[in-house]
């Protein structure tokens, strides 16, 4: 080695970290779903946002290093929409095989390309720092760089899952399953515990044509017959395997090294189970991949102004503060995991939808600190169907809508349930977040207008309802508007207006059954597409002084569900014309604002 290089590695500016300071509005830990859509939907209303994510991927559970399937509200046309809707159908568009590094890019893209977000990959949130009952910065440690970030904020939250910040602020929490008396929730223990649902290392299976062997590590779990794996579904190509589950009788943070290590010997095992210990039909199929970071289920939870138990679900959730809500069943997996041999889960009951109040989202102990996700104010009954990822990214909007609008007005989580919640909620709407027993307000220039179309009844584009709502039994209402491609609907003014802006929402099929990635790969793996009852192509005209119509704007490859659009124009009158759909014969559209 030369000396020239010698003194060049030993130089003090290799040896001393770097150090960046950022100054945002709203600083948000943990890129899974909930924290992407509190980071974007904060953004896009004008905060200055910082996003510290510990992985080089974002989506959490569903991204490419655990790849669980994105999971919601049961029932016809309860699909959850807004920001989350938006990256799924920008994932049918551009990736039509499920691809996993492409979903990868398209989370990615989502934040990294929003211009008021500031980014930080591989960066690990490790210290915060406080005055009194208030976070003032974090630290994190980005190992890539090798470089401290601090960023200082007015505003956070904690959408890590395990709830960093409550470790490092002191925060009050709940771990583990409360006593049933405490809540009267008769699907808890009778005594507390601090037992939670486990964890899971997924693996994935791809056909090929041609037989595959597969030679085991000596270190994997042997199960000799399938009555080693009671009530375990393993089935190709359906099984997810989400039942490879371990943890739950163990601390599920500080242990989770030691259960990772256990779920890789069951992994593995159970995949020499399928391929060698009897015919699984999966002779020609391969191990693809296998989950080397454990998804979680549960860890800590934030107490908040509220905490949601088994009976508000139960009971509906119609609470005043409603800003998301939820719909999947009470999903309480047995604590022991795989080890148990009984059925690994009991789906309790609960309706669908549910509300879900603003009160459980923020700490009631660190006065400036927001939660979504998994760890938000809820007991373990109630988190058992609050904790998928569809509904966490519905929390994750609801938080960063309302950071937007706390930061705007200088005031802290508590301030916007106690003076901006109709705000919020509106607010919430308008981007195409599903309230249930709300409706969204029009507006003006949209409501005294007068309201016709070539054919159909346009009124419910205006009704404030933007999907179809109630049993198709009994009181279902479609609130939409259909027509052929070419039909027209129009708003007429008394006299002549401004129009500004342009609010779409059309139909993308609340009830497709796909997910939006596939448990295993079969030798010709269907693909997926835009939704065929979407708006492919439209145009909007307007006219002038003269009364003669002239193209306002026209959008010639359209594939989401909420189209904003930006306009200038003054008019007496101005039509939406849907030129084709992505296959439907008819363009159904649940809304057309102008402002």
């Amino acid at each position: 080695m030369s000396t020239d290089h010698a003194s060049r590695i030993t130089h003090p500016h290799f040896l001393i970290p770097n150090h960046q300071s950022h100054k945002v509005d709203f600083c948000v830990i943990g890129g899974g779903l909930a924290g992407m859509c509190a980071a974007i939907a904060a953004a896009r209303h004008g905060a200055q946002v910082a996003l510290m994510q510990e992985r080089p991927v974002l989506g959490g559970n569903a991204s490419s290093e655990i790849r669980m399937w994105v999971c919601g509200a049961h029932g016809d046309n309860n699909r959850e929409t807004g920001i989350i809707e938006e990256m799924m159908l920008e994932s049918r568009y551009r990736n039509p095989l499920r691809n996993f590094s492409i979903w990868d890019s398209i989370l990615y893209e989502k934040v990294r390309f929003e211009p008021n977000i500031v980014l930080l990959l591989n960066c690990t949130c490790v210290d915060a720092a406080l005055d009194g009952d208030r976070i003032v910065s974090v630290k994190g440690w980005q190992l890539t760089t090798q470089t401290w970030h601090t960023v200082e904020a007015g505003l956070f939250a904690d959408c890590s899952g395990d709830s960093i910040l409550a470790a490092l602020t002191g925060a009050e929490v709940r771990t583990g399953r409360e006593a049933r008396a405490e809540f009267d929730e008769d699907i808890e223990p009778e005594q507390a515990d601090r037992k939670t649902m486990g964890m899971s290392c997924l693996i994935q299976a791809r056909a090929t044509d041609a037989p595959q062997p597969f030679i085991p590590p000596a270190w994997a779990n042997v199960y000799a017959t399938d009555a080693d794996l009671p009530f375990r579904d393993h089935s190709l190509p359906r099984s997810n395997f989400w039942w490879i589950e371990l943890g739950g009788e163990q601390d599920s943070i500080h242990d989770t090294e030691t259960i990772r290590d256990e779920l890789l010997k069951v992994a593995f095992g159970v995949w020499d189970h399928i391929k060698n210990q009897g015919d699984h039909g999966a002779d020609n199929w391969v191990l693809e991949w296998v989950g080397f970071l454990p998804g979680k289920r549960e860890s800590r939870r934030y107490v908040g102004d509220h905490i949601l138990t088994q009976n508000d679900v139960r009971a509906g959730g119609r609470f005043a503060d409603l800003v998301a809500y939820g719909g999947w069943t009470m999903d309480d997996h047995h604590p022991g995991g795989v080890v148990y041999q009984g059925e690994p889960t009991i789906f309790h009951p609960a309706p669908s939808p549910f509300g879900i109040p603003y009160r459980c989202l923020y700490s009631r102990s660190i006065v400036n600190l927001f939660c979504a996700g998994r760890n938000v104010s809820v007991t373990h009954a109630a988190m058992s169907a609050t904790r998928v990822m569809a509904t966490c990214a519905l929390l994750g909007q609801a938080v960063g809508t309302a950071a937007a609008i706390a930061a705007r007005e200088g005031t802290l989580p508590r301030g916007v349930y106690e003076h901006r919640i109709a705000e919020l909620k509106q607010t919430l709407m308008d981007d195409d977040c599903y309230l249930p027993w709300n409706v969204r307000a029009v507006p003006e220039l949209a409501r005294a207008a007068t309201l016709t179309a070539s054919e159909g009844d346009p009124e419910p584009l205006r009704n404030g309802l933007d999907r179809p709502i109630g049993d198709p039994n009994s009181d279902w209402r479609d609130n939409g508007w259909t027509g052929s491609p070419g039909a027209w609907v129009e708003y007429r003014f008394a006299a002549a207006e401004r129009v500004r802006q342009l609010r779409f929402v059309f139909d993308s099929d609340l009830n497709r059954p796909e997910k939006a990635t596939p448990a295993n790969y079969p030798l010709h793996i269907e693909p997926v597409g835009v939704p065929q009852t979407l708006v492919r192509t439209f145009r909007v005209e307007a006219a002038d002084a003269s009364g003669a119509w002239y193209t306002v704007t026209r959008v010639d490859n359209n594939y989401q569900r909420l189209v904003w659009l930006d306009c200038d124009v003054t008019t007496r009158a101005i039509r939406f014309f849907p030129e084709s759909t992505w296959g439907a014969e008819q363009a159904h559209v649940f809304a057309w604002d102008i402002r």
